[in-house]
């Protein structure tokens, strides 16, 4: 391609508009002397807009502008997992060892270590026919992942060569009959959704080993949902221990915009968390993209699709992937600032009238899938939504809620009163719950559904009869709503909350919460009866069986101490019996 160049002729922050070059709608220039990194957002007769990734001071108007050619592309190869990123893949340790702890500007670096050598298996062989998609090798990526090498997905035709051996990323591994080279890796646009070949219906969960996310508000596996987390009510702990636990092999962390403190708490915390599945470090099934709220608010805007097309690669290999944006209300940010530097109409609260579209082509692109080689695969998307001063009618915290299909609600006011995870079980919901019943009735119990509704049905009934208690006192109810409010508090202090910090309570298993909710059941029907026959109330509520089971989810032999507390339970209420 010819050498495209121009001039700067004008400059708004982030925003610079040339004269002289002719890209294409998102392609990336070279902005000044020190060729920073921009991308074309607009075209306006001979003037490009172009949003600038780095910081525009001391650049002038007339100084060079140089186009590539090319969009804003991510490198997808073997050495992805491990990783630290910014907003534009930019590897930070990787800069971090060339300059120290803060990035000079029109520095760059590749996503992927180019000199690195991997052991290359090829499985495909010369003469096979190939499209985008298939899979010619594996590379051991790390001591756990398997890293599938795919055809990139616009090619296809028959192999004329492939060879195993040792490669770094940019050696040629094998061509195709045409002539058309074949490397471990390759380049793909951000901005571009990876195609597969069908959409799946959202009928399988995400486990995730949270009782009150996988009792009550379950997400299906390529899903979506929004975590709304005011400051200080455990958002990050929630986000980590869905890293750690969730059955999604491959996990994508984005910190878009958060403060540099959290984000630098992410980032010293996540390379030491252990997976509890492999034993090995976390962080080896792991890429973390970090764009802090103090780096440049157009590399904010990218991160996200830089983050969402690694979890496409992954799913393509046929992995079911995690994906955790912290927070979208920071990436909506950095869209209204770019917005207003075009002078585009601002919509509500000086949003750009596209933000609804924006988060719609984002959390569009989850999804249970079968890829283009056949295999079944998945992206979840968790978004966590920071509503300024926890108001979730502003703009971002309603569009999520249109799009999303499960609602975390983080409450502040129960994170002061130390019940975590901190989500409001009565502003919570999940619309997949009804598409999920047929594989929890097979997988977990038959009665799992009615007992699920009937554990939401007392948190209910126990907020409205609060509502009387703050007027009246509990002592002027009648005995048997005293009694309701009793079973629902060992649903909400036993069952919802949940110690991240416990080497037993971290995780629940979907069999465990069974057992919990029914044992919770048994005790309330038993109660009924009892104080229908005249047992006295401080009894019933006194019970040594009820004592002894809020212990039982902290004991490594759960199902023994089970037995114990239920034949104790059933003994208690035959003495009953007995009395009366």
């Amino acid at each position: 391609m010819a050498e495209d160049r121009g001039t700067v002729y004008r400059i708004s922050g982030p925003v610079v508009t040339a004269v002289g070059i002719h890209p294409r709608m998102y392609d990336t220039v070279l902005v000044g002397e020190q060729q920073l990194m921009g991308e074309v957002i607009g075209l306006e007769g001979d003037k490009v807009v172009v949003q600038v990734y780095e910081d525009t001071s001391g650049i002038k108007p007339g100084e060079p502008i140089q186009g590539t050619g090319q969009s804003l592309a991510v490198e997808l190869g073997p050495g992805l997992l491990s990783s630290i990123y910014d907003g534009v893949q930019r590897p930070l340790v990787v800069l971090r060892d060339k300059m120290g702890d803060f990035i000079a500007r029109g520095v760059s670096a590749p996503g992927l270590d180019h000199a690195k050598k991997w052991e290359f298996k090829a499985s495909a062989k010369a003469g096979e026919a190939v499209k985008g998609g298939s899979v010619l090798g594996t590379v051991q990526e790390t001591a756990n992942i398997v890293h599938k090498v795919l055809v990139p997905p616009l090619l296809h035709g028959t192999l004329a060569e492939l060879k195993s051996g040792t490669y770094t990323v940019d050696d040629v591994i094998g061509k195709l009959e045409d002539g058309t080279p074949l490397r471990l890796m390759h380049k793909w646009p951000v901005r571009r959704p990876r195609p597969i070949a069908k959409k799946e219906l959202p009928d399988v969960p995400l486990l995730t080993g949270q009782r009150i996310l996988d009792g009550l508000f379950p997400v299906a596996k390529g899903g979506t949902a929004a975590i709304p987390g005011p400051f200080g009510s455990g958002k990050t702990v929630t986000q980590q221990q869905l890293a750690k636990w969730s059955d999604a092999t491959i996990v994508v962390y984005i910190g878009c915009g958060e403060r540099g403190n959290e984000m630098t708490e992410v980032l010293t915390e996540f390379p030491e968390l252990k997976d509890p599945k492999t034993g090995g470090p976390l962080m080896e099934r792991t890429v973390l993209i970090a764009n802090t709220s103090n780096m440049p608010v157009a590399a904010r805007e990218a991160s996200v699709y830089t983050g969402i097309t690694i979890a496409e690669y992954y799913r393509d290999q046929g992995y079911d992937v995690s994906l955790m944006a912290d927070s979208t209300s920071r990436w909506a940010e950095a869209m209204r600032e770019i917005s207003s530097r075009l002078e585009e109409m601002p919509g509500e609260e000086g949003y750009p009238a596209y933000l609804a579209a924006r988060l719609s082509e984002f959390y569009e692109r989850a999804g249970r899938v079968k890829t283009l080689n056949g295999e079944p695969a998945s992206i979840t998307v968790i978004g966590a939504v920071s509503p300024p001063g926890g108001d979730f009618s502003e703009p971002v915290t309603q569009n999520t809620l249109r799009i999303v299909k499960v609602f975390w609600a983080l409450d502040a006011k129960l994170a002061q009163r130390r019940h975590f995870p901190a989500i409001n079980w009565l502003n919570s919901y999940s619309l997949y719950s009804s598409s999920l019943d047929p594989w929890f009735v097979k997988n977990v119990a038959s009665d799992w559904p009615a007992v699920r509704a009937r554990a939401m049905d007392l948190l209910q009934r126990e907020a409205e009869l609060q509502e009387i208690v703050q007027l009246v006192g509990s002592d002027a109810l009648p005995e048997d709503q005293q009694l309701t409010l009793e079973i629902a508090r060992l649903i909400r202090e036993v069952f919802l909350q949940q110690n991240a910090y416990h080497a037993v309570d971290t995780y629940c298993s979907m069999q465990k919460q069974y057992r919990m909710l029914k044992f919770i059941m048994r005790y309330g029907d038993q109660a009924t009866q009892a104080l229908a026959r005249g047992a006295p109330l401080l009894t019933l509520a006194n019970m040594r069986a009820k004592a002894e089971f809020t212990k039982t989810k902290f004991e490594a032999d759960f199902e023994g101490e089970m037995v114990k507390v239920e034949k104790m339970l059933d003994e208690e209420f035959k003495a009953m019996e007995v009395a009366a």
